[in-house]
């Protein structure tokens, strides 16, 4: 499989920074605890906290690599289906990437403003670059709602691209998945 796109699939690496971003979400999101400011900057949980906010860092830096990537990469021609279904699939695209951006960069903003640094694993402390604001703790509720959003849509996109493959039989998971051959094609499975 080449690394570039081609009309019925996604390249090697659209499929490795699908998945990896796929896997850093979830980790992110399964390690995070929430909560009041106060608990989340305990010291007892610096080591969370820095998990969690180095996963959301690579999911941002990751991102933007994706998007520089997708310019150049040939993004496969969708499989023949009802208008209303091409359009939810894009806007949910689009929504996903959206989140992928406003996840990290709430994350990032809510800190700075309730005066706390942003930490990363190789790059220790970063920031808080502003004076501290009442908006840090919304940002860090808005935060913990898109966080719950993006798990939510990610699921939904991975149901229907799991409904694609085994009752409409196209090869809308196949073209994202290594090794997966289109099931309309009659070879492999």
């Amino acid at each position: 499989m080449p690394l570039s796109g081609t009309t019925t699939r996604y390249g090697n690496l659209a499929q490795a920074f699908h998945w990896l971003t796929a896997l850093l979400v979830l980790a992110a999101f399964l390690v995070s605890e929430g909560g009041p400011p106060a608990r989340v900057y305990a010291a007892e949980r610096a080591s969370t906290l820095l998990l969690h906010e180095s996963l959301g860092f690579a999911v941002l830096c990751l991102l933007v690599i994706r998007l520089v990537w997708r310019l150049f990469d040939r993004i496969p021609e969708p499989p023949a289906m009802p208008g209303w279904m091409e359009l939810a699939s894009r806007v949910t695209h689009w929504a996903l990437y959206a989140l992928l951006l406003a996840v990290p960069l709430s994350a990032i903003l809510g800190a700075w403003f309730g005066g706390h640094p942003l930490t990363v694993y190789g790059f220790g402390a970063i920031g808080p670059f502003f004076a501290p604001w009442s908006a840090g703790a919304a940002l860090a509720d808005i935060h913990g709602t898109l966080g719950d959003i993006i798990m939510w849509l990610a699921g939904l996109h991975a149901a229907a691209a799991i409904f694609h493959h085994v009752f409409l039989r196209d090869r809308v998971l196949s073209q994202m998945l290594p090794g997966l051959s289109d099931p309309s094609s009659g070879v492999g499975g």
